[in-house]
């Protein structure tokens, strides 16, 4: 029985190893072989369905975890990471009540009362959520990242970029059924819209850039058109699932903008859908871009639609631009609005969501008389 439990407690701890290093598969094996040796101990059931949440099996992740909860009760961590599953689950009051329960045993910690706070903005208590926020902040909560979702609850100027870490842990966290989330749930496809009118005006490219290619399913619509496609992503996790579409001759984990500033080649065609979402204001991003782009390339994306200003942070957390805004920023870079669609860009609850489809060309440079 000792050896059994001393095995269990190696595989444990490899795979502790293996969640620390990124690899989620590996630890996940490793975690259900010890559950095997030590069948019912909560911080096996703990830590197989984190990992099982990571991996985006949510149902099961969130089964185990309250097998560890009902064997101890106060255990902060599984009550925090059972709340995030019911969370994404769409189950917010659950998720709320074990939130409360977290932040009553251990009010010191700041991760619980941040997630409280996102529970309580998607049950439409804004107020209570910007308290809450206030609690992680005071208890030593990233600052940079609190003013960002304080500033999606209450009134006030919104901050021009997101935190790099809140794009980056959003997407690695949601790699897995990202595609059919967004088709069949969100009814997407701004990515065929972007690519079929190129596509019917007899565009061809050289060097295609799918900024912000996440997943890919840019990726295979935008392959005929050019000779060369690189992507280009935050997110290692969606980076993972577009290297496996084997359409890209290049996949890049980099930030946008170090990516375009760091680039030796210039491209003419640059593709972003839904990606401006989650940058913000846009003046750096279009100056990129006209500095990497061919005369006659072509610049094609989407935005939400904003009619409250040229640059809108929503309780979504996504920011949403002005067609003027756009218009604007076009013309100080040196491109020319080829077309502009106003459509939906996704649906949500049922409801589309308003949005601009953008194919901006890059005009030549002019020379100095």
């Amino acid at each position: 029985m000792d050896s059994e439990l001393e095995r269990a407690r190696a595989l444990f701890l490899d795979g502790v190893g293996h969640y620390q290093a990124g690899r989620l598969r590996q630890a996940e094996q490793a975690f259900a072989a010890a559950l095997v040796l030590a069948p019912g101990r909560p911080s096996v059931l703990t830590n197989l369905g984190v990992v099982r949440l990571k991996l985006g099996r949510l149902p099961e992740g969130l089964a185990l975890l309250q097998q560890a909860l009902a064997q101890e009760p106060d255990n902060t961590e599984a009550l925090g990471h059972c709340g995030t599953a019911l969370a994404d689950l769409g189950r917010p009051a659950e998720a709320l009540a074990h939130f409360d329960r977290a932040v009553a045993l251990d009010p010191s910690a700041p991760a619980p009362w941040m997630f409280r706070g996102n529970v309580l903005k998607e049950l439409g208590r804004p107020q209570e959520a910007a308290a809450s926020f206030r609690e992680a902040l005071a208890r030593g909560g990233d600052p940079q990242l609190l003013a960002y979702y304080l500033a999606g609850v209450e009134a006030g100027e919104a901050p021009a970029q997101p935190p790099r870490v809140y794009v980056e842990a959003l997407f690695d966290g949601y790699a897995t059924g990202f595609d059919q989330h967004l088709q069949q749930a969100l009814r997407y496809d701004a990515p065929q819209v972007l690519v079929q009118r190129m596509a019917a005006a007899g565009a061809r490219f050289r060097n295609a850039l799918d900024l912000g290619c996440g997943t890919g399913m840019a990726g295979p619509l935008l392959r005929p058109l050019a000779e060369r496609l690189t992507g280009v992503d935050l997110s290692a996790n969606m980076l993972d699932q577009a290297r496996a579409l084997a359409v890209y001759d290049a996949l890049e984990h980099a930030d946008a903008l170090e990516f375009l500033a760091a680039a030796p080649q210039a491209f003419d065609c640059v593709l972003a859908a839904d990606v401006f979402i989650y940058v913000g204001e846009l003046s750096q991003v279009f100056r990129a871009v006209a500095a990497r782009m061919s005369p006659g390339g072509v610049f094609a994306f989407t935005v939400e639609e904003s009619t409250r200003g040229e640059l809108e942070l929503r309780s979504t957390l996504r920011y949403a631009h002005s067609e003027a805004g756009i218009r604007r920023l076009a013309q100080e870079h040196g491109f020319r609005v080829a077309a502009m669609e106003r459509r939906p860009v996704r649906e949500e609850q049922r409801q589309a969501i308003p949005g601009l489809f953008c194919w901006l060309e890059r005009e030549p440079a002019t020379r100095p008389s």
